[in-house]
């Protein structure tokens, strides 16, 4: 079969930013701990055992809830899974009184993070009977901002939690100014990303120097924070030399010069899933599906044909490497890849996972579909209904994609029953993960400006289908992100049976805020994303002395 030449493509890709990365990863080498891993391991250990110990020792739910708290901002609470789903437990079966506004909503914050309903109604005693809030908490800035994190974790259809977000960030920002160290820090970085939807990673960063100059820090806390993160940085530093060699010699053999080089960003995009170090396979084969991905959309947006997009679709359903011959010179090296990757995938999981891979598989072939059908909207120059559009842009947007590719190489949990929910979830969690990387994505695509040949965004869609503005649509498709936010928060009390799925579902939303923040695509633009991972993978190690 004949097939159109990549170089009289009916594309011309735009110029793509090279990786801002190189080789960095390959031969970097870290500066030398102060002591061994194997020694930091024994000494993390022996104060897992001494912070173990202070759940019993708390006096009452406010130290119990204070030490969950900080456990939480400095990213060791997976070091205490089964004593913090206890204390939870029993905080929420227990009865609670307070009159104090940032007890109340820490409480609330918890609680629904970890999948327990507590009802909007505990703030009423902050209100009038008009449901107005009283005066005295506009000077309660602590109160205002743990108020303004709890209202984030709001559900659909819950209005006294919307007023309560629009009232804390208004007064917040009004007295921002004013704010001492390390308040005025926490608040700035809230008003960015609610804490609610920071990644934990990202929040030690900060969060570890602020909680060393804390009068009330805990040594064998502190000790225990900067001790994992050393070693956690170490571990995720040498998965990066390794996935980098990966994808240097995937790039050499394949030799798609047009597709974006984003490996450390896709390693970060995996990491942000589940950055602990039980889960490393998990992480790494993540990690080199969500690089095979990237690859397939560049081809299908910025180079082929349409005959050659719809020859790769045709080669992808049948998933055999004898269709090869189906497929243009350029294109036969990738096909293979995916094909030999997935069957790497498949010998990485134990015999009893190996069913998996069928719905990795099927998840590939459905995205395949949707590169497909957007790449015949753009070449008929098309502009489909905003409902047609988003059917079809959140499947390419990843969303069940990655909900599937993330279950891979995990443990237990990921039952056969789990991947069903995932393959199947059009309508529910799956779909609002889609939705929120579609509109971020396309929020970013509009403000930027659209490509001549790239196919229409869902704010294009909006505007033409409800003839209003950009302004307008951005507004509405922003409203859309929102309502998926409540989609996943609905869900940590609707289905408590996930919720260790969830939680990384989750996770992977809150990349997304680091990624599309402030209407900016960082993975395409990978130079702003920079700093943020050079925090978390390049930057000093905290010394372990306290």
């Amino acid at each position: 079969m004949a097939h159109t030449s990549a170089t009289t493509s009916w594309k011309t890709a735009p110029k793509v930013q090279p990786s801002v990365w190189g080789d960095f990863f390959i031969s970097y080498i870290p500066e030398p701990l102060q002591i061994s891993d194997e020694r930091m391991m024994e000494r993390v250990n022996q104060l897992k055992g001494e912070v173990s110990g202070l759940f019993e020792a708390c006096k009452n739910v406010v130290e119990k809830m204070d030490l969950v708290n900080v456990l939480q901002h400095l990213g060791i609470d997976h070091h205490f899974k089964e004593q913090i789903a206890t204390t939870l437990s029993s905080i929420h079966r227990g009865e609670f009184n307070s009159s104090s506004l940032h007890e109340v909503a820490l409480r609330f914050r918890l609680l629904r993070q970890h999948g327990f309903l507590v009802s909007a109604g505990e703030f009423d005693k902050f209100k009038h009977e008009d449901g107005s809030f009283v005066n005295d908490i506009t000077n309660d800035p602590k109160g205002l901002l743990s108020l303004y994190n709890a209202a984030n974790l709001l559900n659909h259809d819950e209005g006294a939690l919307e007023e309560a977000l629009v009232f804390a960030r208004c007064h917040l920002e009004l007295m921002q100014s004013s704010l001492k160290s390390p308040l005025a820090e926490q608040v700035e970085r809230a008003l960015k990303i609610p804490l609610p939807r920071t990644l934990k990673r990202v929040e030690a960063v900060s969060y570890i120097p602020e909680y060393s100059v804390d009068e009330r820090y805990n040594p064998a806390i502190l000790e225990l924070a900067k001790l994992n993160f050393n070693l956690l940085q170490h571990l995720h530093q040498k998965e990066l030399k390794t996935i980098s060699e990966w994808w240097k010699d995937l790039s050499k053999e394949v030799g798609l010069e047009y597709v974006r080089d984003r490996i450390v960003e896709c390693y970060f995009w995996a990491y942000s899933v589940y950055y602990e170090q039980e889960y490393a396979r998990a992480r790494m084969i993540l990690v080199r599906l969500f690089m095979l991905t990237s690859l397939l959309d560049d081809t299908y947006d910025d180079h082929a044909t349409l005959e050659e997009s719809r020859e790769l679709t045709k080669a992808i359903e049948r998933w055999d490497e004898s269709y090869i011959y189906l497929l243009p010179e350029y294109m036969k090296k990738f096909f293979l890849k995916v094909i030999t990757n997935f069957k790497e995938f498949e010998d990485e999981l134990e015999p009893h996972e190996k069913y998996r891979i069928a719905y990795a598989r099927k998840a590939f072939q459905l995205i395949s579909k949707s590169y497909l059908q957007e790449a015949e909207w753009s070449h008929h120059d098309y502009i489909p209904s905003f409902s047609d559009h988003v059917n079809v842009s959140t499947i390419s947007a990843g969303g069940q994609l990655i909900c599937i590719g993330l279950l891979l190489g995990m443990g237990d949990i990921a039952t056969k029953e789990v991947f069903e929910w995932a393959i199947g979830n059009t309508k529910d969690v799956i779909r609002a993960c889609g939705e929120m990387s579609r509109f971020m994505d396309d929020m970013a695509d509009f403000k930027r400006g659209r490509n001549k040949m790239d196919v229409a965004t869902s704010v294009q869609c909006y505007m033409k289908e409800h003839n209003v503005t950009g302004e307008v649509a951005l507004a509405k498709i922003g409203s859309f992100v929102e309502g998926a936010w409540k989609t996943l928060n609905q869900a940590l009390f609707e289905h408590h049976d996930l919720l260790p799925v969830l939680q990384r579902v989750t996770n992977f939303a809150m990349s997304l805020m680091i990624i599309f923040h402030d209407q900016r695509d960082r993975y395409t633009n990978s130079k702003e994303l920079k700093e943020t991972l050079k925090g978390q993978f390049a930057c000093q190690s905290y010394s372990p002395l306290i």
